[in-house]
């Protein structure tokens, strides 16, 4: 495996308790898993197989994590899996598993890592369209080329102009913004077209 040097910076910068514990899990890598490679993510050393993580190291100012990526199923139901890895907040090499035991877990990560598909995210139902307010309406058929822009729009930019509309709490609030949304889609612009790059 080859060094990365960022990993390297990011331990010398780390707390002096969490230097040795972070080495040792590195070399724990290199010994139980010596093709995997090293690499940065979420500015965090990590070791990766085929561009797949295995593990995630952290420092923090008083401990450190250990964070197997599929480590729920990696250790089993009754495992902790909160944000701080598998093993908690680590402040000494002695709160770490036995080598033997910790190896044992990189290997079985790596063959996880390369056997399993990886879970997939559950897709949310996109947003129903927001309902053009009556007022907007009346006003975009009185502005055919506005009403023409609107509609050229795609789904996003078209919520911008009618959520924003929707979101005035008061009619004066609501007309003026008809009335500036009637000015600008005249013109062929979005919603928010003075942030957008030329």
């Amino acid at each position: 495996m080859n060094r990365e040097p960022r990993i390297d910076t990011y331990i010398a910068k780390a707390q002096p308790f969490a230097r040795p514990i972070l080495e040792h899990v590195r070399e724990r890598v290199h010994a139980a898993l010596p093709e995997a490679e090293e690499t940065l993510k979420w500015s965090m050393p990590a070791y990766t197989l085929g561009g797949k993580i295995v593990l995630i190291t952290a420092a923090f100012k008083a401990h450190v994590a250990l964070n197997f990526w599929r480590g729920q199923e990696l250790r089993g139901e009754g495992a902790n899996a909160d944000a701080m890895g598998q093993f908690g907040k680590i402040k000494s090499l002695g709160e770490l598993p036995i080598d033997a035991e910790l190896d044992r877990l990189i290997r079985d990560a790596a063959d996880l890592a390369k056997s399993a598909p990886v879970p997939r995210k559950a897709k949310h139902e996109p947003k129903p369209a927001p309902e053009l307010h009556p007022a907007f309406a009346a006003a975009l058929a009185k502005a055919p080329e506005a009403k023409a822009a609107l509609d050229g729009f795609p789904p996003s930019a078209r919520r911008d102009y009618l959520e924003w509309i929707a979101e005035a709490k008061q009619d004066a609030t609501r007309d003026k913004r008809i009335a500036t949304a009637i000015e600008w889609l005249s013109e062929g612009k979005r919603r928010n077209w003075k942030y957008e790059k030329c």
